[in-house]
């Protein structure tokens, strides 16, 4: 997930905190719409 906000922060101008505030927001919305895909969202974005 490090690099993920990383990118976001490179290329979105965000801080840290913006940066793992979006993942987890997109995290939780994809669990929330695709239930069955928790366990590739975990892998993909981190279990936290």
């Amino acid at each position: 997930m490090n690099e993920l906000v990383e990118k976001l922060k490179a290329e979105a101008g965000l801080t840290d905190e913006q940066a793992a505030k979006t993942l987890e927001t997109i995290k939780s919305y994809v669990i929330e719409k695709f239930p069955m895909l928790e366990g590739a969202v975990g892998n993909l974005f981190g279990n936290s």
